[in-house]
């Protein structure tokens, strides 16, 4: 019965060390972002001679993946669609590409409209609005592969009803970005970049009949999961900056002296 006790009490401090894992707080605050090791990469870049015009009118999930459900019917992408904006954010913390809006441009247009009429009625005789500016780059390309358990494993043990295990999964996406030039619709450069998407299961437990019909049984543990949203920033941002590093290379654009 003692050796019972003992092993009981250490189940249960080794459970209130994982218990901030375990149990989900009542409320957490918004917060911004975490920018990452990969944007640092970006911001990290040889300084540009001059911001390059970028467009980027589309930059999506070509994978058509769902995400897995054990239950009903799911209609959840695997990966984020918001791709498009991903890749803005990460051009704007650049000092290499001047991004131009290209995928709202009917709201745009429909707006400088709206300000030519509103000039009309007012009758100042200021109605042109300046023009939008041009691109000379446009970037295409997207999320163009998802493989799930691309490798699982783990490791447990257990003995006189006392265990416990570690069960790891990877998986993986993938991104190809090219840079068109505008003028000759020649595709400039081309970049693929991936990136594993980890996730891991620990848990122990304790199972044994202390007594006749008497059935003692504890169990803790925790998952931790990727963030889809988190992966595809850092390889998008990683692919941007391949394309900025094989420019250089290349002689597509210049660095300042």
């Amino acid at each position: 019965m003692k050796y019972f006790v003992f092993l009981l009490s250490i189940l249960f401090i080794s459970g209130c060390s994982t218990l901030s894992n375990v149990v989900p707080p009542d409320r957490e605050s918004a917060i911004v972002i975490d920018e990452g090791n990969v944007s640092e990469v970006l911001t990290s870049l040889p300084k540009a001679a001059g911001a390059i015009p970028v467009s980027v009118y589309a930059f999506r999930d070509q994978t058509g993946q769902y995400k897995p459900s054990t239950g009903a019917s799911s209609f959840s992408t695997a990966v984020t669609q918001g791709a498009t904006s991903i890749l803005v954010q990460a051009l704007s913390e650049t000092d290499w590409f001047l991004p131009v809006e290209r995928e709202g441009l009917q709201n745009i247009l429909t707006e400088r409209k709206i300000v030519r009429a509103a000039n009309q009625s007012k009758d100042n005789g200021d109605n042109e609005l300046p023009p939008l500016t041009t691109a000379k780059i446009i970037l295409e390309g997207g999320i163009i592969s998802y493989d799930s358990n691309i490798k699982t494993g783990g490791f447990g043990a257990e003995y006189f009803g006392i265990g416990a295990s570690e069960m790891y999964r990877e998986d993986q996406i993938s991104v190809y970005m090219r840079a068109i030039d505008v003028r000759s619709g020649q595709v400039l450069l081309s970049v693929s970049t991936s990136k594993k998407v980890l996730s891991k299961e620990i848990r122990a437990g304790f199972f044994r009949y202390v007594s006749f019909k008497r059935l003692a049984e504890m169990e803790t543990g925790y998952t931790t999961n990727e963030p889809m949203f988190t992966c595809v920033k850092q390889t998008i941002e990683k692919a941007l900056a391949e394309l900025v590093v094989k420019g250089i290379d290349k002689g597509i654009w210049k660095a300042k002296v």
